[in-house]
């Protein structure tokens, strides 16, 4: 076997072994819990949208990856082996050997949790979760740095921040449901659905608190049925624009597309991310008129809506410039033909 072919064959078994230290705990993960994969609120159905941009990151730069000849003295090899296995041991350590119990404990001892809270026991058991997604994306940045370098980690930002930021929303709302700073934009967003809701035929009365958390009252003319609840900053868009951010600009500072387009388009973006948010709570409140499983789509499917749309925003863009600068001259004629 060549050099070259060496080099590339070793490339492969890079990105196979790097493949294989993210299936193994995930896939444990799944054993023990299937039905969290399914739940984005509270839950791990963010971890698909993790390894789809992997996937999506490596298909980007595959001819960069897949000839990567940098060789691997015996320190970086060991160091390398060894980050492969920290997401396993993470798992197992936390499943198997006490670990979620422990960070349990700790956290009922720190008292950062207020025990006044209704569901204190709830937000106890999810701390380990969201502990889970902070602790995986410094794991897998631990494992590209050790693969590919400084280099490497900088191409890997998108997926390591949507873990950072996931764990860190999820952190947050569990020790501080009302959370000020993103409780403010609350009322603006309970208003906003209240007028589609208004739209739609449906009598609204939005019940305003201290707190920042109003109560939306909903009532269907038609039917006679009405149905109620509080909007907390979770379901509020907060964290649906927090990853929007993150994303966009990791992805926007990656392109070569000019500034102003780069503007534009996060403007454009966010607009769609908040209005996304407001017709998935509209959805949830049709929901609960009629009956169905209010609690169902709040902790499954309905953050899909947003992470849906941010996941695909940026193959919109790389398709819209593509399509821009095959059609340029040709639009262009067109606009300034007399």
């Amino acid at each position: 076997m060549s050099e070259h072919k060496l080099f590339l064959a070793t490339a492969h078994f890079k990105i196979f072994l790097i493949a294989l230290s993210l299936a193994i705990p995930l896939a444990v993960l799944y054993f023990l819990y299937p039905l969290s994969f399914d739940k984005t609120f509270n839950g791990r159905a963010y971890y698909m949208f993790f390894i789809w941009l992997v996937v999506l990151e490596f298909a980007l730069d595959w001819d960069k990856y897949k000839s990567e000849t940098s060789k691997m003295d015996v320190k970086r090899v060991v160091a390398f082996g060894l980050a492969l296995v920290l997401p396993t041991v993470y798992v197992v350590a936390s499943n198997f050997f006490g670990l979620n119990a422990a960070i349990r404990e700790l956290t009922r001892l720190s008292g950062i949790i207020s025990p006044s809270l209704a569901d204190y026991v709830d937000r106890l058991n999810f701390t380990p979760l969201a502990t889970e997604f902070l602790v995986f994306a410094v794991l897998f940045a631990v494992i590209i740095l050790c693969a590919y370098r400084l280099k490497g980690l900088k191409d890997f930002l998108l997926p390591i921040a949507l873990l950072g930021v996931v764990g860190s929303m999820s952190m947050i709302n569990l020790l501080s449901p009302s959370f000020l700073p993103f409780q403010i934009i609350v009322p603006t967003t309970a208003r906003l659905s209240a007028d589609v809701l208004n739209l739609m035929g449906y009598i609204t009365y939005l019940m305003p608190s201290r707190d920042f958390m109003p109560a939306l009252f909903v009532s269907d003319p038609a039917s006679m049925l009405s149905w109620q609840a509080r909007i907390a900053w979770p379901c509020a868009g907060v964290e649906s624009l927090m990853l929007y951010t993150i994303i966009m600009l990791l992805f926007l500072k990656k392109s070569d597309i000019p500034r102003l387009h780069k503007v534009i388009y996060f403007a454009v973006g966010a607009a769609v991310t908040y209005f996304i948010n407001i017709l998935r709570i509209v959805t949830l409140f049709i929901i609960g008129l009629n009956g169905g499983e209010v609690w169902v789509f709040h902790d499954y499917y309905g953050q899909f809506y947003s992470a849906i749309w941010i996941m695909t925003y940026p193959l919109i863009i790389i398709g819209s410039q593509v399509l821009w600068s095959k059609y340029k001259g040709t639009i262009m004629n067109f606009i300034t033909k007399d």
